[in-house]
């Protein structure tokens, strides 16, 4: 049984603990207020470009970009994994690794790109030690720019047969789920989300539909990459804030526990040395 002093010792180990993660969970909740701030700024521009796409794709009949067309036969898929740079937020870096690690065994000689430290780390421990990676900090505009040249150029070389991201897709506050997507080649149906019969007719691109479109799709690529990543953000966040809510909390739960544990041993001590004295007034015939 443990002593009064060594339980002691274990609530002040867990009022500290507490103390940092309450300070975690205020840090989650003004960074996902941050992150929610620029996905709302994001969307003017995802909203005009998704409706530029699917006129643009509901006008042309044919367009002659590598984007639009199949990739070569034979060659891996290119994986593009995003999670956190940093863990401390219950299983979401790890669902994530779990969803690429199913899409591999199912896919055979996966080439990955990794943006953030975690996937990073779970690639390397898969054996692909050397592979393109960046971190999901600040900087998030130009990382997109870069990862998209750089899967663009591999499947235009035709070393990936398909980009495909696994990302994270905020549900709400509570839930995040990870989610896989093909990216390239883009599909014509479903880039005109099922609307290729209601072109605008109002609508003049020059020099052509094909010409804008063919420009665009790069620009598409590109923004969804950075969509993904305020997202993932977001959500990262999100699952922080529960998963320190939930540790101060049971925090908290142990800390009363051992209290009372705590009091019962000192009452027990207590009661101990005052059988003692009794015991040995007794023995010595004091009254």
């Amino acid at each position: 049984m443990p002593t009064v002093r060594e339980l002691r010792d274990r609530i002040r180990s867990l009022k500290n603990t507490q103390q940092i993660t309450k300070a975690m969970k205020q840090v989650a909740a003004a960074k996902i207020r941050r992150a929610e701030a620029a996905q709302r700024r994001a969307q003017p521009y995802a909203q005009t470009l998704s409706e530029m796409l699917r006129d643009l794709a509901a006008a042309v009949s044919v367009v002659d970009h590598p984007f639009m067309r199949e990739g070569k036969v034979g060659a891996p898929s290119g994986v593009i994994l995003m999670t956190a740079d940093k863990g401390l937020a219950g299983a979401f870096n790890s669902n994530l690794i779990h969803a690429a690690e199913l899409y591999a065994q199912e896919h055979a000689g996966t080439r990955f790109y990794t943006v953030g430290l975690k996937g990073r780390n779970a690639v390397r421990r898969w054996g692909q030690r050397e592979h393109p990676t960046w971190t999901l900090g600040a900087g998030k505009l130009a990382t997109a720019r870069e990862v998209a040249a750089r899967t663009e150029s591999d499947f235009r070389s035709g070393d990936v047969g398909q980009v495909v991201l696994i990302s994270s897709k905020l549900i709400s506050m509570m839930s995040q789920r990870p989610q896989t997507r093909r990216l390239v080649p883009v599909v014509k149906d479903e880039l005109a989300g099922g609307e290729a019969a209601r072109a605008k007719g109002a609508v003049e691109f020059l020099p052509s539909p094909e010409f804008v479109l063919s420009a665009l799709l790069p620009k598409y690529l590109e923004f969804t990459l950075y969509s993904a990543m305020l997202e993932t953000d977001a959500a990262f966040f999100a699952a922080q804030l529960i998963a320190m809510s939930n540790a101060t909390d049971n925090a908290g739960k142990a800390i009363d526990s051992l209290t009372i544990e705590m009091n019962n041993a000192r009452q027990a001590a207590i009661t101990k040395e005052l059988l003692e004295i009794v015991a040995g007034a007794e023995a010595l015939g004091v009254e």
